[in-house]
């Protein structure tokens, strides 16, 4: 088994050491300090093998095991079991990336796991170095200040998403037929944070009530500063989930209006060609009949009737002005011309 990153904390100061874990959790409880122990990327042996050492139940153990869980907090035994999401916003693609951060909280040390190695455990506990009035407070304080250094890194996640929703309600009434997709995949990532926000109020009310049960006369304006911050991080996500939601109903209604819209272009257009057929067509029929009736009396055939009448020419002339006139007057009272 790999050894885990230990340190020891006496009056917020970090001693850090390669004692075994046993030793070096009794070398804090004669001091009065704290341990604090780094996993990363452990396997399940490596985390029962801790947890062995430092007396953990065997549920909360097990708990751990299961990588991929939201944010919560229980409480087994004497320790408390929390899962934290800190997260990133990566603004090229668009994508929340939440990552998973196990810990147990005893009276004297403070575990951390990081399941897939992907959160900075080390970034996170020099900020205790940074901050010793943290670490004095022990265990409960230091849960305070990741609970501080989660909630602080949604303020970007929050504000890259915020810009993205402000270029996708500008793209909306747009000619770009994919923002419809821009907008679904984003709220898919908006419901993942949300996964690891929503439980975020009641674990920190219910972190209040343990520090007061445990001290009654201990004060936690830092926890219900982070509640209220939860509460505002969880407001807000919603709130960017129902955008994208209206978002998406508002592209799909504009894109069927404009469908509508085509649709009755093309439908105004099929008529005006179809009165433009009608004229052509009744004007080709009123043409015709004159040529019709001079095609009839050019024909050279010594016997045909009024070759010999005086009024046979203007007969003939009459007779293609009366056919074209019926002819307009007929198409005219139906509306082709």
């Amino acid at each position: 088994m790999a050894q885990p990153h230990c340190v020891v904390y006496r009056d917020g100061t970090a001693h850090p050491t390669d004692a075994p874990l046993d030793a070096a959790l009794a070398d804090a409880r004669r001091d009065g300090g704290m341990l604090w122990v780094a996993l990363t990327a452990p396997s399940p042996d490596e985390v029962r093998e801790v947890a062995a050492t430092l007396g953990l139940e065997r549920l909360g153990v097990a708990t751990a095991l299961r990588t991929h869980q939201r944010s919560k907090l229980d409480r087994i035994g004497e320790h408390l079991f929390v899962v934290a999401q800190p997260a990133q916003y990566d603004d090229a693609a668009e994508t929340v990336q939440c990552r998973e951060v196990d810990v147990f909280v005893g009276p004297d040390f403070f575990v951390a796991i990081s399941p897939g190695g992907q959160v900075d455990l080390e970034r996170m506990r020099r900020l205790l170095d940074e901050h010793p009035e943290i670490a004095q407070r022990g265990p409960m304080g230091v849960l305070w200040g990741m609970f501080e250094f989660v909630t602080r890194g949604y303020r970007d996640v929050l504000d890259g998403i915020e810009h993205d929703i402000d270029e996708i309600e500008k793209e909306l009434f747009g000619e770009d037929a994919g923002v419809s997709r821009r907008i679904f995949a984003l709220q898919r990532e908006v419901i993942d944070l949300q996964h690891a926000t929503s439980p975020l109020p009641d674990m920190m009310d219910r972190l209040q009530q343990v520090v007061g049960a445990a001290s009654p006369d201990a004060e936690v304006p830092g926890f219900r500063e982070i509640a209220d911050r939860a509460r505002y991080i969880d407001a807000r996500v919603s709130a960017f989930r129902h955008t994208l939601d209206d978002a998406l109903t508002i592209h799909a209604t504009i894109i069927d209006q404009r469908r509508n819209d085509q649709m009755s272009e093309m439908t105004r257009t099929s008529i005006l060609q179809n009165d433009q057929v009608k004229k052509i067509s009744s004007w080709a029929a009123i043409g015709f009949a004159p040529t019709l009736i001079a095609g009839i009396y050019g024909m050279n055939f010594r016997v045909m009737p009024e070759l010999d009448w005086a009024w046979g020419y203007p007969f003939a002339l009459g007779l293609m002005v009366a056919v074209s006139a019926g002819l307009y007057l007929v198409f005219k009272r139906n509306d082709w011309l």
